[in-house]
């Protein structure tokens, strides 16, 4: 049985550190987030690392297209001067490296895969295959989610036994025969652009609905009425108080 918690720190805590790096991820655990949400791709050899977008220049002082760098290329990057000075130095983690300091924290996580184009059936097979043999066998299961249907077929072949979250920026007319077809665990919105109704027919297929991005707790607790299980936030410490009241 999955359990997902009411909050889930986006990128680990994106407002506060750099996102998608171990400091981020700290710093979650560090404002009481038990789960985090981090991003899955590939570098041009073929090694998962924690990044969000296909290219190198917003977070860090790299420039280019990411599947274009190796991983000893991309290692010597500053992933954290970008945000602030008192972060520089901070590197773009590998996925062996975000898992073991998850485990050490004692985290739950969500890896988004979220593949440069063309690689979304590698990265997802590529990023399973070591989280496979790194996460214990008694632990609860990474929650596995993407916008790309490509990568979670990849992800049933490669971890079935792993939950599936089908992430969508607006609920397409064929969601349900969808998240049906990949098995999916839990369905994750843009809670910009659904309602009351469309989060209710989600729950009548009996999965959990988790929405991103939220940072204002007013909001948080609207979606939590509508049904919503959990929200992605880039304030986990904010949301969990806002929610606790």
């Amino acid at each position: 049985m999955l359990t997902i918690p009411p909050v889930i720190g986006h990128r680990g805590a994106k407002d506060f550190a750099p996102e998608n790096t171990l400091a981020s991820l700290r710093e979650a655990r560090y404002q009481g987030a038990t789960w985090v949400e981090v991003d899955v791709k590939l570098t041009s050899d073929g090694r998962p690392i924690l990044m969000h977008d296909d290219g190198l220049d917003r977070t860090t002082d790299g420039t280019g297209p990411v599947a274009d760098r190796s991983l000893d290329e991309i290692r010597r990057l500053d992933a954290g001067r970008w945000f602030s000075a008192s972060f520089a130095g901070e590197r773009v983690p590998t996925l062996e490296e975000c898992l073991d300091l998850v485990l050490t924290l004692g985290l739950g996580i969500n890896l988004e895969i979220k593949p440069c184009p063309g690689r979304a059936r590698e990265t997802a097979e590529t990023a399973l295959a070591v989280a496979g043999r790194l996460w214990p066998a008694d632990r609860p299961p990474p929650l596995v989610s993407s916008f790309s249907v490509e990568a979670l077929e990849a992800a049933m072949h490669v971890r079935p036994d792993w939950p599936r979250g089908y992430l969508t920026g607006g609920l397409p007319r064929n969601w349900r025969e969808t998240a049906e077809r990949l098995d999916a665990a839990t369905v994750n919105i843009d809670h910009r652009k659904e309602t009351p109704a469309s989060v209710r027919a989600i729950r009548e297929t009996g999965r959990p609905v988790l929405a991103f991005t939220v940072n204002e707790g007013a909001r948080a607790r609207e979606l939590i009425g509508w049904g919503v299980t959990g929200v992605f936030s880039d304030r986990p410490a904010e949301l969990l108080s806002a929610l606790a009241r």
